[in-house]
């Protein structure tokens, strides 16, 4: 078998079904091979929270590219819904960073400064206004750091989103098919070996996540990358306990559609074991039960864990290969790539049909690899 795309995507998780989609509405001949099934691995693990103001807490690049991709989901939610039928539960009712101790208070409020020197929408709220707000929380926390235009969507559903809207617009989209192997000649791929055969195609991205630096090795790139397990859990509620996504140095609780509540995420490194541990899910509940109480009478609804990509330096890699002229690279998320999804399938559109780039992507290109190892 042999068939020849404007475009093969390799990895169908979210990243790789964002970037489908961009690819083919701007009329590219797309195919997105997955090895398994679309958000299979990470896409499916992650709570679906857009904390651009929660986890990337400092200004540069990665701030600024979280914080439009963030500012995409109000329209992209009717849009994806408009094609495919499918509603990515988009919520924005805003997240409380918990401070417990008073070194957290004064990193939590250096934080707001930071924010707010940069125009972003964030303010230190006391332990009364906390509680007035979430009464169900614990009356351990001294403050919190509020942020308004924080919130989560339905990172499964996001992902099949992608993918059945890129197929909407002409793609072709194959699951269990694996990549064997890149060929390359003349310092670009000119076949892409696979489980079912071989396809060509005038760019290939690699959006494979966690498992991006195995699809790359045999082209003479060594990615600073590594696979960090992340162990969670869900519960149900008789009634609603929650409005606001709550997150502590030590967890976070996401307050889903049908009282359901999400609590994670362990960071283990350097595994790709997806088993959940007594230990990680020990310490979890722990965690979970302090912050909020009535989470102890809920009922236990699952377990699972999800390998996401961390970079040497906590940067994503968005870029073309440094050789390879038509190898295109979208890894390394870590734990925002539901978050930077709608904007790196945007770059990598812009990438290959050769449009201007913002500045920030100079933090994220593969030529920093030197560096980081």
């Amino acid at each position: 078998m042999s068939a020849s795309y404007d475009v093969i995507i390799i990895g169908g998780g979210v990243n790789g079904c964002a970037s489908a989609y961009q690819l083919s509405k701007s009329g590219k001949k797309v195919l997105l091979l997955e090895k398994e099934r679309i958000a299979s691995k990470a896409s499916s693990a992650a709570a679906g929270m857009l904390g651009a103001q929660v986890e990337v807490n400092e200004a540069g690049p990665l701030f600024e590219l979280a914080k439009e991709s963030r500012s995409m989901f109000p329209q992209l939610q009717p849009e994806l819904k408009e094609l495919t039928g499918i509603d990515i539960e988009l919520v924005q009712k805003g997240m409380l960073k918990l401070a417990y101790q008073e070194e957290e208070v004064l990193s939590v409020i250096e934080t707001i400064a930071i924010q707010q020197k940069l125009g972003e929408n964030a303010d230190w709220i006391s332990r009364d206004e906390v509680l007035k707000r979430e009464p169900e929380l614990g009356p351990g926390t001294l403050g919190a750091m509020d942020i308004p235009q924080d919130g989560h969507v339905n990172p499964e559903k996001l992902t099949h989103a992608f993918a059945k809207a890129a197929i909407t617009l002409g793609a072709d989209i194959k699951e269990f098919v694996e990549v064997y192997s890149l060929q390359e000649h003349n310092q670009a791929i000119v076949k892409v070996e696979t489980s079912e055969g071989c396809y060509s195609g005038d760019s290939i991205v690699v959006t494979a996540g966690a498992w991006s630096k195995r699809i790359l090795s045999g082209l003479g790139l060594s990615l600073p990358s590594y696979p960090v397990k992340g162990e969670c859990f869900s519960v149900l509620t008789d009634k609603p306990v929650l409005e606001s996504t709550i997150f502590t140095d030590s967890c976070y609780i996401v307050p889903k559609i049908g009282n359901r509540l999400v609590v994670g995420a362990t960071m283990v490194p350097n595994t790709f074991s997806e088993n959940v541990s007594i230990g990680g899910l020990a310490s979890l509940m722990k965690e979970a039960i302090r912050t909020l109480p009535a989470i102890e009478h809920a009922s236990f609804e699952r377990t699972w864990a999800g390998i996401r990509p961390q970079t040497g330096d906590g940067l994503p890699f968005l870029g073309k290969h440094p050789t390879i002229t038509n190898l295109f690279i979208a890894t390394g998320h870590y734990r925002n790539g539901i978050l930077l999804s709608p904007i790196t399938g945007v770059l990598v559109a812009s990438m290959i049909n050769g449009t201007k780039l913002p500045e920030y992507m100079d933090a994220f290109g593969l030529d920093r690899i030197q560096n980081l190892q």
